[in-house]
């Protein structure tokens, strides 16, 4: 081992950078932060209304085989760059050191659209994390009223403790990590196990191709309103696989890298697809049998009302969690939803460790505003608390939107956080496709360990329709614009709206001012001082700097 993390040391010094971060990291914990960040028990059970919406059980059992087959070529086009270059920065990294010409600034627009998608990834998991949770409250409290600002403050108490876990030491961080892969693997066979025999009227794993009822969305129409909803309904499958781009922004702190983070990445995605097949077509074969419209009586029973909800939770998030006391009662319920909110706060911690790690490698090379500031390591815990903060924050900062409630109706509560899970995919899946895009163009890649062996044309064009694809269809609107999507006959919150939806989907006005804002701030400033990612010295200051750090760690220890 003590050779291989020396090598590892060399191919880091080789590319400008000293050993600043802990090189502890198994393959195994390398793994597992990517398949946590995945966690199908946190998008394959928040987004699950999402598919039951549009086309209904069939988009949710085809959508994980087209979605992961898919998913599985960019992971891969990714790995062989992440072979030959293993380094924290990840993808701006890549870009620089690919593109012909003009690296800078493919370079920065790669690293913004990575920090953007990464804060989406924090915000929207640690939002849904915080449903969850106010729904479990709720199972033991009937007076708990699960309102906009309740949520909120339980965001915002789950992001600190993500922050407080980040600061103390990667070991914990590691640990946890590991935790996370068995209590997924153990946590998805329990609630699958237990949706698959105990549901007595359920409609079982025949329904799995079954449709959703009819205009459940408001979009009526032939064949083009029904291949389109089934695109939308995809979307489940790929928000769920998504932020793998992990295993990369830790390789400084993984032992064999070169082979392993690659190796990390495209198992995380094969894991997560058949995963999280087998646990939402549990969930599928636990739906009512029969029954489409949304009533005012509990308990729910019919398929519209475990999408929906009632005025007692208005949060289309909760479809999960619905579904599952309606299928086994409460009793039951409590566990499986203990289960799933654990998993889903492994996913949030290890989306604020990946997040950290590539705000403190994009501060190296000085690209931050406060560069200095965030790219700063505690050097007894050789961990970039600073940068943990900044992630924090700036997710704190995104999750605020969903205090900005208008409409009527429980889907107005869907709107936020349709918009973080765009804003996450759409930035990360950009940031992905730029070097993918780039290694094409460049004949004169030099290919690492792990490698495609010559299939890289095929994968990495394939990868990069894929992503032009997923990306129309995250700023498409869900909801036919302020349909009456139930009719007066069932106004279930007694106050006229007909279950109006607030529809409009804020992504692609999100992601356009993000843009503005990153190729503003490039043409302004950024261009005259950003020139890619830096050396920060010879071998033999490089080697100063981790002298002075392991010094500081030794006398810790001592």
């Amino acid at each position: 081992m003590a050779e291989t993390v020396d090598e590892d040391r060399d191919h880091l010094h080789s590319m400008g950078y000293a050993q600043e971060l802990h090189r502890g990291m198994s393959t195994f914990s390398n793994f597992a932060i990517s398949f946590s960040i995945i966690s199908i028990l946190a998008g394959g059970m928040t987004s699950f209304w999402l598919g039951m919406v549009t086309s209904g059980p069939r988009v949710i059992t085809i959508g994980w085989i087209v979605v992961g087959f898919f998913a599985l070529l960019v992971g891969m086009a990714m790995g062989e760059i992440c072979s030959a270059y293993p380094t924290a920065g990840g993808l701006y990294y890549w870009s620089a050191k690919l593109a012909k010409k003009n690296a800078p600034r493919w370079s920065w627009f790669t690293g913004y659209f990575n920090l953007i998608g990464q804060i989406g990834v924090i915000a929207s998991v640690d939002y849904a994390l915080s449903v969850f949770i106010a729904y479990f409250i709720r199972l033991f409290d009937d007076s708990f009223r699960l309102t906009v600002g309740s949520v909120f403050v339980i965001f915002l108490i789950v992001l600190v403790v993500h922050g407080l876990l980040n600061t103390f030491s990667i070991d914990l961080v590691k640990l946890m990590g590991d935790v996370s892969v068995w209590w997924h693997v153990v946590g998805v066979v329990i609630i699958a196990g237990v949706l698959f025999i105990a549901p007595s009227n359920s409609r079982g794993i025949a329904g799995a191709f079954d449709a959703a009822p009819p205009g459940m969305t408001g979009w009526t129409g032939g064949m083009f309103v029904t291949i389109y909803l089934f695109a939308l309904g995809l979307l489940l499958a790929q928000y769920t696989i998504t932020g793998f781009d992990a295993s990369a922004h830790v390789s400084e702190e993984t032992v064999g890298a070169r082979t392993e983070a690659p190796k990390a990445i495209v198992r995380s995605i094969y894991i997560s697809a058949i995963a999280g097949l087998v646990l939402n077509l549990a969930m599928i074969a636990a739906l009512p049998k029969k029954g489409a419209g949304v009533t005012p009586d509990l308990p729910l029973g019919t398929y519209g009302d475990i999408a929906f909800g009632s005025a007692n939770d208005p949060f289309l998030v909760n479809a999960a969690p619905r579904l599952i006391s309606d299928a086994l009662g409460t009793g039951a319920a409590k566990l499986l939803i203990f289960i799933a909110i654990m998993g889903q706060f492994f996913c949030g911690l290890a989306s604020v460790t990946a997040n950290s790690r590539m705000i403190y490698a994009f501060s190296r090379d000085g690209a931050l505003p406060g560069s200095k500031h965030w790219h700063k390591i505690n050097k007894k815990t050789r961990t970039p608390t600073n940068s943990v903060w900044l992630g924090v924050a700036l997710s704190a900062i995104v999750g605020s939107t969903s205090l900005y409630v208008r409409g009527s109706g429980a889907g107005r509560y869907s709107t936020a956080f349709f918009a973080m899970t765009g804003i996450c995919v759409i930035g990360l899946y950009i940031s992905y496709g730029i070097p993918i895009y780039l290694r094409l163009r460049n004949p004169d890649f030099q290919v690492g360990p792990w490698n495609l062996k010559g299939r890289h044309k095929i994968v990495g064009w394939m990868s990069i329709v894929w992503i032009g694809f997923i990306s129309i269809l995250f700023v498409a609107p869900l909801f036919w614009p302020f349909w009456p999507i139930w009719g007066a006959e069932n106004d279930i919150y007694g106050d006229g709206s007909f279950f109006r939806q607030n529809n409009f989907n804020f992504t692609g006005p999100l992601i356009l001012l993000a843009a503005i804002f990153v190729l503003g701030y490039w043409r302004i400033s950024g261009k005259k001082w950003f020139t890619g990612p830096k050396v920060q010295g010879s071998k033999e200051e490089l080697m100063a700097i981790e002298r002075e750090l392991d010094a500081v760690e030794h006398g810790r220890a001592v």
